[in-house]
């Protein structure tokens, strides 16, 4: 038996979502120690359920690997404190272009809502009529598409 391509997306039923997070976290948990011991890796792996509850595994010491993580971390990234003047410099100038994308994005978005298209040129106009165009050729599949699926929950559950 094929199994198809699971959608990425949170599962809304609650004792599906829960048997899903048991089954993965299981089959998770085995992986990890396959890896640990198949090639010898030290491996910690944590998972919080949504509930809060911990599970974890780790080829050693939970405690060892998170201080060998800390160790590796530590020789690669310089502390924020000990940061000179030019990554200050750099995060002012990341800090700008994001500006510049979150402006020119929101001037995207009124523009697809139909407010302030008097300063858009012809070809402007025709290009975000384009774009809207093909999204609502994906928002009416994808309607089609939950349409099919349910009428053959329904199929099914007529039989």
């Amino acid at each position: 038996m094929v199994r198809g391509k699971t959608q990425m997306r949170r599962i809304e039923n609650a004792t599906s979502r829960q048997v899903t997070f048991s089954k993965r976290r299981n089959g998770l948990l085995k992986k990890a120690f396959e890896l640990s011991v198949l090639c010898d890796a030290e491996v910690g792996l944590i998972i919080f359920s949504p509930r809060g509850k911990l599970y974890e595994f780790a080829s050693s010491s939970t405690q060892e690997i998170i201080r060998g993580n800390k160790r590796h971390t530590k020789d690669r990234v310089q502390p924020e404190n000990q940061a000179g003047p030019q990554y200050l410099q750099y995060m002012q100038h990341e800090a700008a272009n994001l500006m510049k994308k979150i402006e020119l994005l929101e001037t995207a978005k009124r523009k697809f809502l139909g407010e302030g298209l008097q300063s858009c040129t012809l070809q402007e106009v025709q290009q975000i009529e384009k774009q809207l165009e093909r999204s609502v050729g994906t928002i009416r599949a994808r309607k089609l598409q939950v349409f099919k699926e349910q009428v053959e929950r329904l199929k099914k559950k007529k039989k």
